[in-house]
């Protein structure tokens, strides 16, 4: 049987052979104003980022959805709406994660012959509805007719030159934050395509806030920009594919290994109610594989008060989960000092995304280990 590797495995060891050599390039026609490609796609960073001289940084990102071929659309908990929403979300998260500030999204809604009207123009109001709540335009793209939905997007943002945020500037003694708790996405994947056939039941208002995590994602924009105006952060990624692979890649792009406080890792109610339900570690379905679009980053020690209070002043979270190592190795610590890994698995993209769940965390919650599983019959998308 093949194997598939990670998302991060594959960009890491197949892709990145092709894209050697671009940050740094001089790009343009040559004359007028000097452009310098200075974040290249060889960085494996969420976007390109071009120095265009004297004036600004330009910020550029690209992700396809899936269309209509998200499990809970399939099983009737989202809607056309919701779907062309989340793939705003989903393009100007990884702008946020530069620190710049959206200028412009542009789409690309291919739709089948069978699609209504009312359909066509249910996405398309959710496109524009996220456009409208975080404060940017949908300026064009692409419409025409395909086999079946399939739904992509552009973001565009600018910030200062040099203020941009990568995920390569960590270094040892850096903290580790989160802006908010991670895994809500993932765990209402696990939970609904189960719940009939295992006859599980959560509170109304649980099933509600796990099928609203889709509906309405939140791209953390005033946070990246918070970190990009103010000289605190000195890495920076979006947990958009599960906090696990996140910090691993931070790590990676920093050159830093990273000690984990497995108990200071926030986790979501719901998050802790799916997890218990099933018989799973809580951070370990908290940190796996799922679509959430936290600001994981670090910054300096003695900076760290004075950039907790601007979160704090401007009603935003600031989560302290760890510290930046010189050991290359990223590791999970409970409160007995133990290590380990870190918890949980990596985004796949395909339908067995967190299937084989495994922890080896440090025995930190409530769950005995004779009653954890891993999840091995549960599909995401």
């Amino acid at each position: 049987m093949t194997k598939f590797a990670d998302e991060p495995t594959r960009v890491r060891q197949l892709v990145s052979g092709f894209l050697t050599g671009q940050s740094g390039s001089e790009v343009g026609p040559g004359h007028g104003p000097r452009i310098k490609l200075t974040v290249g796609a060889d960085l494996l960073d969420d976007c390109a980022v071009y120095e265009i001289e004297g004036a600004l940084s330009l910020v550029f990102g690209s992700d396809y959805v899936r269309g209509s071929k998200f499990i809970l659309h399939e099983l009737g908990l989202l809607s056309d709406f919701d779907i062309g929403y989340y793939l705003v979300a989903a393009n100007l998260s990884d702008v946020a994660a530069m620190g710049a500030t959206p200028i412009g999204v542009t789409t690309v809604v291919r739709y089948p012959p069978d699609m209504t009207d009312d359909q066509f123009r249910s996405v398309m109001s959710g496109i524009h509805q996220a456009c409208t709540d975080f404060g940017t335009l949908n300026v064009g793209g692409d419409i025409g007719a395909a086999e079946r939905l399939i739904l992509s997007g552009s973001a565009i943002g600018v910030c200062a030159p040099g203020k941009v945020l990568t995920r390569g500037g960590a270094s040892p003694g850096d903290v580790l934050c989160l802006t908010g708790p991670c895994g809500l996405l993932g765990a209402a994947v696990a939970y609904f395509p189960k719940r009939e056939e295992k006859r599980w039941c959560l509170p109304m208002e649980t099933e509600e806030r796990l099928v609203n995590s889709w509906k309405r994602p939140v791209a953390r924009v005033a946070e990246g920009r918070l970190l990009a105006s103010k000289p605190f952060a000195t890495a920076c990624q979006d947990t958009s594919d599960g906090l696990k692979a996140t910090i691993e890649q931070i790590a990676e792009a920093s050159g830093v290994g990273f000690d984990v406080t497995i108990g200071d890792v926030p986790i979501d109610s719901c998050v802790t109610a799916v997890a218990d339900l099933m018989g799973v570690q809580r951070t370990a379905l908290a940190m796996s594989a799922s679509a959430d679009f936290q600001l994981a980053f670090t910054v300096r020690a003695q900076d760290l008060d004075p950039c907790r209070d601007e979160f704090f002043a401007s009603g935003l979270d600031l989560h302290v989960i760890g510290r930046a190592t010189d050991t290359g190795r990223v590791r999970a610590v409970g409160p007995d000092g133990a290590a380990g890994s870190l918890p949980g698995v990596a985004w796949r993209h395909q339908r067995s995304d967190i299937s084989s769940l495994v922890s080896d965390s440090p025995q930190t919650e409530s769950t005995p280990p004779r009653q954890r599983r891993d999840i091995n019959d549960v599909s995401a998308d």
